[in-house]
């Protein structure tokens, strides 16, 4: 998919997060010269083309009271990968799960998910249920916790104003 300048201008308008207003794509198309149902027509069009991969809200889980965040790190079978990470990412304490390489002989991992609770003890109890669920898939795991908040961001243009 090609870009024009409005599809740009909605990226530029978008990339630090949606307004918090009861109606964020009609301030969004206010701020770019638009209106409402074509500002969302071109971001559902950015998104299927893959331009944008999703629009959603992202909670702040440390101001929630999650502050036990830990990286769950897995080994599971190459084969079983996407039926693994598919049972994981769908706990509800789980907000992501996604394959990555393993780096033998120093990282065997190849399924993360990042766990939430309230402390290190809960989000370790949740870890032994992903073990349980996966049961002879999980070929080893472990637990990396947060250390410090990091911003989180969206997409970026070059040359953006936010």
């Amino acid at each position: 998919m090609s870009m024009d300048a409005l599809d740009r201008a909605i990226i530029e308008a978008t990339q630090a997060g949606l307004p918090l207003t009861p109606r964020p794509y009609v301030a969004v198309a206010e701020q770019v010269g638009s209106d409402e149902a074509t500002v969302m027509a071109r971001m559902r069009a950015m998104q299927e083309s893959g331009v944008i991969r999703r629009i959603g809200a992202v909670p702040n889980h440390y101001v929630l009271g999650f502050r036990g965040n830990g990286m769950s790190v897995w080994e599971v079978p190459e084969d079983r990968i996407q039926a693994c990470g598919e049972m994981v990412g769908a706990l509800d304490f789980v907000s992501h799960a996604y394959h990555r390489p393993k780096h033998p002989p120093l990282w065997n991992y190849n399924l993360f998910a990042m766990v939430h609770g309230r402390n290190r003890e809960e989000v370790m109890q949740k870890v032994e249920q992903i073990a349980a669920l996966l049961g002879d898939d999980d070929l080893g795991h472990d637990v990396l916790f947060s250390s410090r908040i990091l911003k989180k961001t969206g997409l970026r243009l070059p040359g953006g104003n936010s």
